[in-house]
């Protein structure tokens, strides 16, 4: 992109509604210097509507190459186990050529689905077995050639389970002490482009890293300034595993033993209890759930109504990329929350509207949980959109009061015409491998 240009559609979202005559102004730099009315567009959808790009809080990019492979549950192995085999055989597998393909493949189709930001939970680092971190900077490599923006949320992972060393493919992840993750961190921010890459530190579970490492990791994440992520409750047995261990649940050892903060992002929280959630919300944290991915594994459907007295820490990812699609991922989200509440509109706002909570969580919320400024559409913020066909059969008799819920409850990918990265244009379906 050179010089300054106007972006301008027939709607855009402003965080609410969707308004007309709302242009965006975008700035050399990539960021929206202004929203204006009236001046001339350089550039004019007819027939569309703007929104912040999807922000897809959590996604691990390589598991791209399980689609299909995970489905099948041999008699007498639980489903989740079933999968879990399938997904050590991929890694023991991949090389770096692969891997790239793989993230390519997958972020590629992110930009499809609207999502210009990818929050990629990655701990798949090692392309041999010694310690060489070089899967971390295919990731970028890859990152880069699709034109996402990705957040490298760079995981610490040290133990195969509570008090269990390493085993198999699972060395391929391997963290060699708090200090040489530090050191990697270093590096990697050595080699970012800043345009569009930057990172998060992550601890990857309670069954990856010490109560003592997990503290270590995130006091120093908050003194870096960096988003910190963590899985948390996403199965039965990491809950019972870790009373045995520690005397109390993950959720509950985390507010027992950290600052929250709001730099800290639970992702899951499938089985966590209302009390545990709301004190962590109210200290400051963040969720982050991934409805196609929990539902894939039979995981089950989180309680979120703590979550909706502090709206804006809830965010979406994507996952293990069995379907990338955001707006299904905002529809499991809401109609999941609508079955185990057995109410319409279980996370509407004080308006008693359904669309503004639901789509927040995939831009401005999942924008918080990586600490970028993307999300809205406000000056200062990265000039990162989505455009919608307002003429796609999906849509229509939407108009601009019920568009939101029209995207949320009755539209797919294929309502999107393509994305703005920074303001680099890139229209739906273009391939780069």
């Amino acid at each position: 992109m050179s010089g300054r240009q106007t972006i301008e559609a027939d709607w855009a979202w402003t965080g609410e509604r969707f308004e007309s005559g709302v242009q965006v102004v975008v700035a050399e730099t990539g960021r929206i210097h202004a929203l204006d009315r009236g001046a001339a567009p350089t550039r004019r959808h007819e027939r569309a509507a703007l929104v912040p790009g999807f922000v897809n809080a959590h996604s691990h990019a390589f598991q791209r190459g399980l689609r299909g492979r995970g489905e099948r549950f041999p008699a007498g192995s639980g489903d989740f186990w079933s999968w879990r085999e399938a997904m050590y055989e991929l890694v023991g597998a991949l090389d770096e050529q692969e891997l790239f393909r793989l993230s390519a493949q997958a972020f590629g189709e992110m930009l499809d689905a609207g999502i210009t930001s990818v929050g990629e939970f990655h701990y798949l680092h090692h392309a041999g077995d010694a310690a060489d971190y070089g899967f971390d900077q295919v990731v970028l490599e890859a990152a880069a050639a699709a034109g996402i923006r990705i957040v490298l949320l760079n995981a610490y992972y040290a133990t195969g389970g509570i008090g269990q060393a390493l085993a198999g493919a699972q060395r391929r992840f391997r963290s060699a002490g708090i200090e040489a993750y530090w050191t990697q961190i270093e590096r990697l921010e050595s080699i970012l482009d800043p345009r569009t890459q930057s990172l998060g530190a992550v601890a990857h579970s309670i069954r990856a890293a010490s109560v003592e490492d997990v503290a270590a990791l995130h006091a120093e994440a908050q003194r870096r300034g960096l988003p910190f992520h963590m899985h948390v409750e996403e199965q039965r047995r990491e809950i019972e595993e870790c009373q045995a261990a520690y005397g109390g649940r993950p959720m509950q050892i985390l507010n027992e033993t950290l600052e929250i903060g709001g730099n800290l992002t639970a992702v899951h929280c499938t089985h966590s209890a209302a009390e545990d959630l709301t004190r962590f919300l109210h200290a400051g944290g963040g969720v982050c759930v991934c409805p196609l991915t929990e539902a894939n594994l039979g995981d089950g459907l989180p309680s979120l109504s703590p979550v909706s007295l502090v709206a804006d820490r809830l965010s979406l990812g994507t996952d293990s990329n069995a379907r990338i699609s955001m707006l299904e991922e905002l529809r499991w989200l809401e109609y999941g929350q609508r079955l185990r509440t057995r109410t319409r509109g279980a996370l509407r706002d004080e308006a008693g509207e359904v669309a503004p909570t639901v789509l927040n969580a995939a831009t401005a919320g999942g924008a918080r949980a990586l600490g970028l400024p993307a999300g809205r559409l406000a000056a200062g913020n990265w000039a990162d959109l989505a455009v919608i066909d307002l003429e796609h059969p999906s849509l229509a008799g939407c108009d601009a009061e019920h568009l939101a819920a029209g995207l949320v409850c009755g539209t797919d990918n294929e309502v999107l015409l393509g994305t703005y990265v920074g303001g680099r244009w890139r229209g739906r379906g273009r391939r780069f491998i």
